[in-house]
C-alpha cells in the first residue's frame, strides 16, 4: 500500500508507531517549521553615533531619527565614541546618553545603561511597544 511504519513517539511507554506515507509526514513536518519561523519577530538593531561634543542640531537630528526607529519596532543603539585624548570627557558622554533616553522615554525603555567599553560609551533603547514589520 506504499505506507510505512513511523515512530512518532520514542520516549512514551510503550512506544507510539503510525502506519503513514512517510515522505508526505516529512513534508507536514518541514511545513510546521517553517510557518513557526515566519511568525517570529526579528529584532533589528539600529546604531547612532555621537561625540563627546555634539551639538544641539546634530542631537535633534539624531534624536528624530532614533524616534523613527523605535516607532518602526527596532532597538537602538547609542553610543558616544571617544576620539583620542577626549576620553576624559567621559563624563560629558554619560551626560548626553541620558539626556537621548529621557528624551526617548516615551518610545522606548532602556534596556542598558551607558556603559564605557573602551573607547565607546554604549546605551541600548528598547520600543515599549513592537510593531511587526512586513
Amino acid at each position: 500500500m506504499d505506507l510505512d511504519l513511523v515512530e512518532i513517539s520514542p520516549n512514551a511507554k510503550p512506544p507510539v508507531c503510525k502506519i503513514i506515507d512517510y515522505q508526505k509526514f516529512l513534508y507536514q513536518q518541514k511545513k510546521k517549521q517553517k510557518e513557526l519561523k515566519a511568525k517570529t519577530l526579528k529584532i533589528v538593531v539600529k546604531e547612532i553615533r555621537f561625540g563627546p561634543h555634539t551639538d544641539s542640531h546634530d542631537y535633534n537630528f539624531k534624536l528624530r531619527h532614533a524616534q523613527r526607529f523605535l516607532q518602526d519596532g527596532a532597538k537602538v543603539k547609542a553610543y558616544v565614541f571617544f576620539k583620542g585624548r577626549t576620553i576624559v570627557y567621559s563624563e560629558d558622554g554619560e551626560i548626553l546618553l541620558l539626556r537621548f533616553a529621557q528624551d526617548l522615554e516615551d518610545l522606548g525603555k532602556v534596556e542598558q545603561m551607558p556603559k564605557l567599553e573602551g573607547k565607546r560609551m554604549n546605551m541600548i533603547i528598547a520600543p515599549k511597544s513592537i510593531k511587526k514589520k512586513t
